[in-house]
């Protein structure tokens, strides 16, 4: 389960993967923007979370870290949906996981720097589906989903395992675009 944490939108994924092959099982952005407190954000975060678990049973619960803003506010905001997403998993048994930004983004892409479009056409590649709404929260959420598969099961290969670039292209070819 992949988690893209947020007081107003949060995305939320379950992706099955069996070796290299990857499945959408569940994709889905919370759309808390109408809640009239942060209270009831964070109480609607934790209870649609256990909803999702109850439903699909994963095992783990993969989280973005939040990332260093300028807006103290907003990272306090954003730590606390974080918080609670990670509860609900806790509270239903779940491993957690947490990721930062930047090495999602490597573990999907290849670069750490990968702008939300090339994350969103990587992850539809991975997937071999169309993703029709471009739904940034949703498919972060995919793409931590997908990145902690690649932890798991270490399918991501670092550099140093292949003495030359055409030996990893070899190895990935679903991964080269």
């Amino acid at each position: 389960m992949g988690v893209d944490p947020g007081t107003n939108f949060l995305g939320v994924a379950i992706v099955e993967m069996r070796g290299r092959d990857y499945k959408l099982i569940h994709v889905d952005t919370l759309n808390l923007k109408s809640l009239a407190d942060q209270q009831t954000k964070l109480k609607e975060i934790f209870l649609q979370l256990q909803e999702v678990i109850e439903i699909y049973l994963p095992s783990s619960l993969a989280i973005e870290a939040p990332f260093y803003g300028k807006n103290v506010q907003s990272m306090l905001k954003l730590g606390r949906a974080q918080g609670v997403a990670m509860a609900a998993g806790m509270t239903m048994g779940l491993n957690i996981c947490e990721y930062a930004p930047k090495k999602i983004k490597k573990a999907i892409t290849g670069n750490g720097n990968a702008s939300k479009e090339q994350v969103g056409a990587m992850v539809e590649h991975l997937l071999k589906v169309k993703i029709t709404q471009k739904d940034y929260d949703a498919t972060d959420a995919i793409a931590t989903a997908i990145c902690h598969g690649f932890q798991l099961s270490n399918i991501q290969a670092s550099t140093s395992d292949y003495k030359d670039w055409s030996s990893f292209v070899k190895d990935n070819a679903d991964r080269v675009k």
